[in-house]
């Protein structure tokens, strides 16, 4: 491997090209003509246009040719998990950093890998995942299956063309609101009806292949602060849970993966009920947002590791190399305005102050100056932090977000801090229902303003002196735009 090419951006694109530079590789960016990709590039040995898109599998094949590279990386999002990328650089006779198009295609697709894993013994959810898609055949099949029902996207996820139903008179509704969904986003309107599980928790197991029939898991990341059917806040290890639990779950993540051949980086993931069952839910064929935290509490690179296996080395570890020490938490910070329905946000980051400190890791997609769109994916960073302990690590991770600091967008950083400092989630409380229990003590105190203002005032003169258009009597309207 000489030279590789990401097409991605933000922090995942940074992560990447470190672990290039670190090993020797030359590496390029492929960026979309429109994204602000000014601190993403400096990181890189050099840049090339995918057109207006992330997602044209054809330019971003001609892009690597013109560039000479021999290795491409997906990063995670976009085409990350579309097999005919993987073919399409095998074809081409570039490396792709990732499994092969086969499993990618095997695990694509929610009701063929139900019936894989049945096959290999792995416990699904109880639910129809047939090819007869009539809406008669959908609505027989659910009544069969029970209430509360599940309807989900058979070729997706994300959250689109997913509904909960808890009454036979909703379900046709349901069906073809997710329907229509469902052939929005992925063009293809198949469903898939499983039981919904109450107060589930979303657990998931890291593993990881070779070409040399290896496969290792790094244990298990707790994934249940969701909202909108996406991850906020992930931990290693999951709280209140047995060790027998989690070799019964490590095990089956190990079958899941060595039946589909699995090679390179990957998710196992899990539905836990509250007596402690556990569902397989689905296989993602990347890497994942959340995999700093394994990283901190296994002492191992993971992005190394991907380009080593793709360039056909073994395996850095076998099974019993790896160990738990102590824990893990990273929180997700989105430009976007949790007091008006977590919307999206707009703008310059005129200042920009990550937090630091024993234990303390921010992978960033930005910096001051930065200009923030509406066009891709909100998330600017994310904050991850390690201790001895689950409670010294929350402490760390409250003390982080505190000293985290943003003007120019609003952000969901002082939401994050009444996150982790909730009583519920100290508690190791949590599950996928998490913030629909918890959503009104989440709302911000009075008592929080005087330190925002106090903040904002300190860093306005900063903030101005980048040449942002902003003037001093702004900053009370910057208040709102800080750590949200």
């Amino acid at each position: 491997m000489i030279k590789l090419i990401v097409p991605n951006r933000g922090e995942i694109a940074v992560r990447i090209a470190r672990a290039c530079r670190e090993l020797g590789i030359a590496s390029v960016l492929g960026y979309a003509e429109g994204d602000d990709i000014r601190f993403t590039q400096r990181f890189f040995d050099d840049a090339v246009s995918l057109g207006n898109s992330y997602l044209d599998v054809n330019r971003v094949i001609d892009a690597a040719r013109a560039c000479g590279a021999d290795a491409l990386h997906p990063g995670y999002g976009f085409l990350s998990e579309r097999a005919e990328l993987a073919a399409a650089c095998e074809d081409a006779g570039i490396v792709f950093v990732g499994p092969k198009a086969t499993s990618i295609a095997a695990m694509g697709s929610k009701a063929q890998s139900r019936h894989l894993m049945q096959k290999l013994g792995v416990p699904v959810v109880p639910g129809y995942d047939g090819d007869e898609q009539s809406m008669d055949a959908l609505l027989r099949e659910g009544e069969s299956v029970g209430f509360p029902l599940l309807v989900k996207a058979s070729a997706g996820g994300g959250g689109k063309g997913m509904k909960i139903v808890r009454a036979s008179n909703e379900l046709r509704a349901a069906i073809e609101s997710a329907q229509r969904e469902a052939m929005k986003a992925f063009g293809d309107d198949r469903l898939l009806l499983e039981r919904y599980i109450e107060e589930p928790r979303h657990v998931e197991f890291q593993i990881f292949g070779d070409a040399h029939g290896n496969i290792v898991h790094l244990f298990e990341r707790d994934c249940s602060l969701q909202r909108r059917h996406q991850k906020v806040v992930e931990e290693t290890p999951a709280p209140r849970y047995s060790d027998e639990l989690r070799q019964r779950m490590a095990k089956a993540a190990i079958a899941a993966a060595a039946g589909v051949d699995y090679r390179n980086a990957g998710t196992v993931e899990f539905i836990v009920t509250p007596d402690n069952d556990f569902y397989f839910l689905e296989m993602n064929t990347r890497l994942q947002v959340e995999h700093p935290i394994t990283e901190l509490v296994t002492d191992v690179d993971l992005v190394r590791a991907q380009l080593a296996v793709a360039s056909g080395q073994p395996l850095p570890w076998k099974q019993s190399d790896l160990q738990q020490r102590g824990h893990a938490i990273e929180v997700r910070v989105y430009a976007e305005d949790p007091d008006d329905r977590f919307l999206p946000q707009s703008g310059t980051i005129a200042y920009y102050s990550e937090p630091s400190g024993p234990g303390v890791r921010v992978d960033a997609g930005v910096t001051r100056g930065s200009e923030i769109g509406l066009r891709f994916d909100p998330m600017l960073a994310k904050l991850i932090c390690f201790a001895e302990t689950r409670d010294a690590c929350i402490d760390r991770i409250a003390r982080a977000l505190r000293e985290y600091t943003i003007l120019g967008t609003k952000t969901n950083v002082s939401w994050l801090r009444r996150v982790v400092t909730h009583p519920a989630f100290r508690e190791g409380l949590v599950s996928t229902r998490f913030f629909e229990e918890h959503g009104d003590s989440l709302q911000p105190q009075a008592s929080e303003a005087a330190p925002l203002i106090a903040a904002a005032i300190a860093s306005a003169p900063r903030a101005i002196a980048t040449g942002a258009q902003r003037r001093v009597s702004d900053v009370w309207n910057t208040v709102g735009a800080w750590g949200r």
